[in-house]
């Protein structure tokens, strides 16, 4: 970790009565940085807002968020920034306090070492057998709980498979452990809904948009292990990673096609 702010300050810790770490009550985004500066900012800024507002989490003014990631942007240059937003501290219980004092943390780390072969060739992929419970009130939200993710991510050693698949308790593919996913067959785009679990990208996001406007026939469904089988291309999308194909998916093989290049360049214009 290169810096480290709470609430504006300099600072390494927050007290042990912080609800973030006693209940994960709390939201956090991970912001790419690249020479241009904080990538897709206003949407990472604007699922906070969300977030919060169903939390029910006060949201700081967006200009001092602002500033404290624009402050720990210049100082990692060209790599990453993570916003925590907690409830604060409130006693123990679950009931939140009726007056909640938040704490921001933002940090500031160097870049991935992501070898370039990944964009270029693909990352193998396993499905998981840790599944994610369906939980509708918070689909799609970054909460600080991410158990589910760090089992599933405990099922294999080393970097290979890249990432791990995910599937909701009825077997419907939702999403990995750390992106979100899309498939495409015969020029037809498909990507799983997140209404009932699952983390809603911010360069997922981005796409859906990018393919509404170029007139992209895109599908937001429930979709299986077999349909992902059956596609002719695969891509993962990470706020980090950006855009990658998958080479091979629990030992059937895929190949990148136009499909993620053209996602690829789209994700190399946005700011």
């Amino acid at each position: 970790m290169l810096g480290c702010w709470i609430n504006g300050e300099a600072a390494q810790s927050v007290t042990i009565g912080d609800r973030g770490l006693q209940y994960g009550d709390g939201l956090f985004e991970t912001i790419a940085v690249t020479p241009r500066g904080p990538r897709l900012l206003a949407r990472h800024l604007a699922r906070l807002a969300c977030g919060a507002a169903v939390l029910g989490i006060p949201l700081p003014d967006e200009a001092i968020l602002r500033l404290d990631i624009e402050r720990a942007a210049a100082l990692s240059g060209a790599g990453i920034v993570k916003l925590l937003l907690t409830r604060g501290s409130g006693g123990r219980g679950y009931r939140p306090p009726p007056h909640a004092a938040p704490n921001r943390v933002v940090m500031s780390f160097a870049p991935p070492d992501y070898p370039a072969a990944y964009a270029h060739d693909g990352v193998a992929v396993r499905t998981c057998q840790t599944r994610l419970a369906e939980q509708p009130a918070l689909a799609g939200l970054k909460t600080l709980n991410r158990l589910e993710q760090v089992l599933a991510r405990a099922e294999w050693q080393g970097a290979d498979p890249w990432e791990g698949l995910m599937l909701d308790t009825s077997g419907r593919v939702v999403c990995g452990t750390m992106t979100n996913v899309f498939c495409v067959r015969d020029g037809a785009w498909r990507t799983p809904a997140l209404t009932r679990c699952g983390v809603a990208g911010v360069v997922r996001a981005a796409l859906l948009d990018e393919l509404v406007a170029a007139g992209t026939p895109c599908t937001v469904a429930d979709l299986t292990p077999a349909d992902l089988l059956d596609a002719d291309e695969i891509l993962l999308t990470n706020a980090l990673a950006g855009v990658l194909p998958v080479r091979r998916l629990d030992g059937v093989d895929f190949r990148p096609g136009a499909a993620v290049r053209w996602a690829q360049g789209i994700l190399a214009r946005q700011s």
